[in-house]
């Protein structure tokens, strides 16, 4: 062997003994000085990276059945609490909610969101709480959201004539499902529609950037692996395809209000009317071209993909359960009174609609770890020592499996929520699906509206059968990783006119 490889070997084995003994050293150290929540067996270097599935939420459900609602796991070098219990998940998110507000700081966001200059990923601060209180007042609230209404019934009915057009023959619903949600986040955020599949082409390499595990924001001294795995160059290339878009969009939202000054007030998309909060910079606080583009962008990849992903989880069980979708389409043909399509005035009157999209938010959480929290000082919790920095994720999906909560957890039953006051807006702990307490997600209300005026009209109108005559059973539910879990094999029926 060369002398020079023989030096090296000797050079690395040194290192890695010097790593090991760090760790060992300072695990035992801070054993002795903080009570710490049960954490499983982990290597130097990767933590517990070793003991993670694709499927991250199951795989920390099975790791929390053995070390507990509350244990610390290690992703890289980086300490990670999860929470799997209601009592957690309300210390969490109410009790200690401003000690868990903050965000860690994560590469691909980072860079995706012009610096974390979005909702979702910025950290805790005056940006944040400026933005947050645009996207609440401005953007997504109830009355902005009711001004979309149009918007909303158009697309439907857009998708429904498509699915018309595939009678006889199979219909992907969850192409359908992702083309429908994207055209009415495009028409409510930029006025417009982008139906091309190579913007819904961009808009999942997005998604895919986001759930993507990036080496060095877990082990800095790996970060290279990022660059020889190309996801770098994945990341600026898909950045760069939207900033253009985005400019383009603001500048020729610019040079209409030049010219149609007076007309400002109609048919406000969110563009417009991030430009207009620029423009009055309310409260000394002053929103640039990057902000504006950093929460349109978080819109889109919000706004589609999590809300299709309901569409389609709903579907997809109300197909696997017969008996469901006859007392669904039972309801909205009643209230319906022989019209040819569901509006939003009749949803109200659908209480069994309103169960079935909630025993779909529970059982197929949208973002089944809530979006990564990060403690700002140390804390005390369920006994424990929680120092400040600490990764925290709530495990949503599991709390919402979770028997000692939930009757038959693992059967699709939405006649759990009728007469029950339990809902998704962060107030019920053990069900959680877009988060609580000051993090929670501001476009709940949008989504929801999106969800059951799509599901109402599409079981009104139509049957939905498996083609070749299988039976709903066999419908294959293998969920896609990522950030958002949606189906791994797309949703193909067979689709026939009920009247």
């Amino acid at each position: 062997m060369p002398l020079f490889i023989q030096i090296f070997a000797f050079v690395l084995s040194l290192w890695v003994i010097s790593i090991s003994f760090k760790w060992i050293l300072s695990n035992s150290l801070s054993k002795n000085k903080k009570n710490l929540p049960p954490s499983p067996w982990k290597l130097p270097l990767i933590g517990n990276l070793h003991q993670l599935g694709p499927s991250l939420h199951r795989s920390l459900m099975d790791m929390a059945k053995k070390h507990g609602p509350l244990m610390l796991v290690h992703v890289g070098s980086v300490p990670m609490l999860v929470a799997t219990s209601v009592e957690a998940s309300q210390l969490i998110l109410k009790t200690h909610d401003l000690i868990f507000c903050n965000r860690p700081h994560l590469k691909i966001a980072n860079k995706i969101f012009y610096g974390l200059k979005d909702i979702a990923f910025a950290p805790y601060g005056e940006h944040w709480r400026q933005v947050k209180s645009i996207a609440v007042i401005q953007l997504l609230s109830k009355a902005r959201v009711q001004s979309f209404r149009k918007v909303r019934e158009e697309e439907t009915a857009n998708m429904l004539h498509e699915i018309g057009e595939s009678c006889g023959s199979s219909v992907n619903l969850s192409d359908l499902f992702v083309a429908h949600t994207n055209n009415v986040v495009c028409r409510v955020a930029l006025g417009k529609t982008y139906r091309g599949l190579k913007f819904r082409n961009l808009l999942s390499r997005l998604i895919g950037l986001l759930g993507y595990f990036s080496i060095g924001s877990y082990i800095p001294l790996l970060s290279w692996v990022d660059r020889l795995s190309g996801i770098e160059r994945k990341t600026n290339e898909v950045c760069k395809e939207f900033d253009d878009l985005l400019e383009g969009v603001i500048e020729e939202h610019i040079k209409k209000r030049e010219t149609k000054e007076g007309d400002q007030k109609e048919a406000q998309d969110l563009v417009d009317i991030l430009l207009d909060v620029q423009r009055e910079s309310a409260g000394g606080f002053v929103i640039d071209k990057d902000t504006i583009k950093a929460v349109i962008l978080e819109l889109f990849a919000a706004g589609t993909y999590t809300t299709s992903a309901i569409i389609e989880w709903g579907t997809s069980e109300l197909i696997r359960h017969p008996r469901v979708m006859k007392k669904l389409q039972q309801e909205v043909t009643e209230i319906a009174n022989g019209r040819p399509v569901i509006t939003e005035d009749d949803l109200d009157q659908m209480n069994y609609l309103k169960a079935v999209i909630k025993e779909t938010l529970r059982f197929h959480a949208p973002v089944p770890l809530l979006v990564q929290r990060e403690t700002t000082q140390d804390v005390k919790l369920m006994g424990y020592d929680i120092p400040a920095g600490t990764s925290v994720v709530i495990n949503a999906w599991a709390i919402a499996r979770d028997p000692t909560v939930w009757e038959e957890p693992e059967e699709f039953t939405p006649e759990r929520f009728l007469n029950s006051s339990i809902d998704y807006k962060g107030l019920h702990y053990e069900f959680t699906p877009f988060g609580g307490g000051r993090r929670g997600c501001p476009g709940a209300q949008f989504a929801i509206a999106v969800n059951e005026l799509a599901i109402a009209n599409l079981v009104y109108k139509y049957d939905l059968a498996l083609p070749n005559g299988k039976a709903g059973e066999e419908l294959d539910m293998t969920e896609m990783p990522g950030i958002a879990a949606h189906k791994k094999s797309p949703l193909l029926v067979m689709a026939t006119p009920r009247f």
